[in-house]
């Protein structure tokens, strides 16, 4: 390993603005909100106000497999917040989540809106709400909830370390990114072991489990993320690689994917959604079995 830095923590630390990176001028060691904007409303139950992040496309993943199975009060707007520009610190957007994050959901489909935020509390109000990618049986129940926080808790280590320190950190810190591959490869192990158990992270049944994972595992492992598919062997782990490959495979899975997305190839993504018919304008042939990635 290389030599270390002569870097001494100070007695006080002081927020350096310049020293933040390629998300240098969006963080802040503050809360709140930075300027006056409403957001926008659409005609559906369900608002929807993200990016086509891992964390955002769990939830579009999450609606569009629900209006396959025929809940029409699954229906949703789905409108993009640009995180790059601090549009997640408008004054509207910090009143649906106050700590300024995407995907932030607000469900109008009763008398008074509810506002849901946090990737894996919107996951738990939907399928509970249609009693669908949620088992009732307290076991399984358990299993499946149990993977949903193991990914809550387990992500920020691959996306705010491994990825951060790999792929978007100004300087390379051998020992951030030796200490990060080693546990998202150990997470990965996790879900290897796992999944040569059971087809799906909660047992037999697709799940709200799994439309978590997938978009963080199942994308790192199909070379989504951060360009480092080679760099951390993921062809080492053959049954997340078949677990990946069959929930890619759904039509549901392939248009939650696309929407707010505004990067990769332009066919991919559907920067706002607001009905079944935008996604007409792109390429059918992405949304079938064996698509394009």
């Amino acid at each position: 390993m290389s030599s270390t830095s002569d870097y001494t923590p100070p007695k006080i630390w002081t927020w350096n603005k310049a020293n933040g990176g390629r998300f240098a001028n969006i963080n802040r060691p503050i809360a709140g909100r930075t300027h006056d904007k409403e957001l926008p409303v659409g005609r559906h139950p369900m608002q929807l106000y993200s990016l086509g992040t891992p964390n955002g496309q769990k939830v579009t993943i999450l609606l569009e497999e629900l209006l396959a199975l025929g809940h029409k009060g699954a229906e949703y707007d789905a409108w993009l917040i640009r995180i790059g520009e601090g549009q997640q610190f408008g004054s509207g957007f910090v009143e649906v989540n106050p700590n300024s994050k995407i995907p932030a959901l607000l469900d109008r489909s009763g008398p008074k809106p509810i506002r849901v935020f946090e990737s894996g509390a919107i996951l738990v109000h939907l399928a509970e709400k249609f009693s669908a990618f949620l088992p009732q049986d307290p076991a399984l129940r358990a299993e499946c909830l149990s993977w949903l926080f193991w990914q809550m808790g387990s992500a920020p280590y691959l996306g705010g370390g491994f990825g951060h320190f790999y792929a978007y950190a100004p300087v390379k810190i051998e020992y951030a990114i030796d200490r990060f591959a080693m546990e998202t490869k150990r997470q990965l192990d996790v879900l290897d072991r796992r999944l040569a158990e059971s087809p799906y992270l909660g047992g037999d049944d697709y799940t709200i489990a799994d439309i978590a994972v997938w978009p963080w595992y199942g994308g790192l492992v199909r070379g989504y993320l951060y360009g480092a598919a080679e760099f951390l062997s993921v062809h080492e782990y053959k049954h997340v690689q078949r677990w990946a490959e069959a929930i890619f495979a759904r039509p549901a899975v392939k248009r939650g994917r696309m929407v707010n997305r505004v990067t990769g190839d332009p066919s991919e993504q559907l920067h706002e959604r607001h009905d079944a018919s935008d996604f007409e304008t792109k390429t059918q042939d992405k949304l079938a079995p064996g698509g394009a990635a």
